[in-house]
């Protein structure tokens, strides 16, 4: 789709509405993760360098429409201000009196942080008179909060249709990515889709078949996946009551000529904890009393000549339990095999969510692939092929 840039729009003298995801982890009264407060740095001073005012936009945690003072914005103000170098203001409300006299007061060369959106109860009903109250403090907006776009709330999807609106660097970046895997992507395309449940992945799974040519279906999906071709998973996670969806899922992509990879051969433990004695057996050979909790080496090696064969790659979920090893081993080699892949022969890999940005870092991969998104939610509605209203709102 197309949308209007940040570097398309006259600035010079103007506050812009920017909308932001700054809604990191605290303890203490500290940030404990900065990454995506340092994501919206480049956008907020390429405002500023324009001769722009940003004035930002974002919510905290989830209060509900009610003011709650641990999820002020005002605790994130001196991280948000020591990643920006310039001082930043903050206005006790998003809208009203103090929010339009703080941004009218605003000078050149300094940026104003509003409270938290959502203690507002307009803000997630998306009401018109609540976005009618924010575009009083600006003559622009821009959103480059990507990771916010699934939502139709104020000041994410209502505020774009009353100012001049574009896309931040930060959402320019993330949607470019984007297209690149799935929009327009070059071929062949393979997707390698994990986690817990199938359930929470049906309408991914549903698009990704149609669009990719290799499937790669990998954790406690996976089992589901063996169960329903009638492969024994003995104390596993599995949902069962999905064996027939899992089928339709499977004669769906037979039909699209997508291949599915499932595990040739699985890692297998009867307790799962760390370190826990574990050995590798075919995927139908699992013992009743035993649980897979990985993909095994066969597996692995199968990936790795799909990821060969393959110019560009979407990756949403861990293959195996990522988080206690020696369940890492599969999602870990893999990672490092698609980042290799990357950087030597030019695949374009492109992956989200946050256990899967998380398993990525632990391989020591991420910083290898292509793009990385921090969405989340919106990443994956994205990978379902869903229209996402705080992008469609820019077009």
């Amino acid at each position: 789709m197309a949308w209007t840039a940040l570097e398309q729009m006259d600035l010079k003298g103007k506050r812009v509405l920017t909308r932001v995801d700054i809604n990191v982890p605290m303890e203490g009264g500290r940030v404990t993760d900065m990454s995506r407060i340092d994501r919206i740095v480049p956008t907020v001073k390429a405002i500023l360098a324009k001769g722009g005012k940003p004035v930002l936009l974002a919510h905290f945690g989830r209060p509900k429409g009610k003011v709650v003072a641990e999820m002020s914005l005002s605790h994130v103000r001196p991280a948000l201000e020591g990643a920006l170098g310039v001082p930043v203001r903050f206005a006790e409300d998003c809208v009203g009196p103090a929010a339009e006299e703080a941004a009218a007061a605003l000078p050149s060369g300094e940026v104003l942080l509003l409270e938290n959106t959502r203690f507002h109860p307009g803000e997630e009903k998306n009401a018109p008179e609540l976005a009618a109250a924010m575009a009083k403090l600006g003559d622009v907006y821009c959103n480059d909060a990507f990771s916010a776009a699934h939502r139709a709330h104020a000041s994410t999807e209502g505020l774009a249709h009353l100012l001049p609106a574009c896309a931040g660097l930060l959402m320019a970046e993330e949607l470019t990515a984007l297209d690149k895997a799935l929009g327009n992507p070059a071929r062949p395309v393979m997707a390698i889709v994990g986690g817990a449940k199938v359930s929470t992945k049906l309408d991914l799974l549903g698009n990704l078949v149609a669009k990719v040519d290799t499937l790669v279906i990998g954790g406690g999906m996976a089992n589901t996946f063996l169960a329903a071709k009638g492969i024994g998973v003995g104390k596993s996670l599995c949902e069962h009551d999905l064996a027939e969806t899992a089928r339709e899922i499977m004669d769906k992509a037979e039909a699209a000529g997508c291949k599915i990879l499932l595990p040739e051969d699985v890692v297998v433990a009867r307790e799962f904890k760390a370190h826990a004695e574990s050995r590798i057996v075919h995927a139908d050979d699992c013992p009743e009393d035993m649980m897979i909790l990985d993909a095994g080496p066969i597996a692995v090696a199968a990936i790795a000549t799909a990821l060969g064969r393959s110019r560009t790659l979407i990756w949403n979920g861990p293959l195996g339990a990522f988080e206690i090893p020696p369940f890492d081993s599969a999602t870990k080699s893999s990672a490092q095999i698609a980042g290799k892949l990357t950087v030597n022969d030019g695949l374009v890999s492109v992956a989200g969510g946050g256990d899967t940005v998380s398993a990525l870092k632990q391989a020591g991969a991420a910083e290898e692939f292509t793009y990385i998104s921090t969405a989340g939610g919106a990443f994956l509605e994205w990978m379902e092929g869903k229209e996402l209203p705080g992008v469609a709102a820019l077009g």
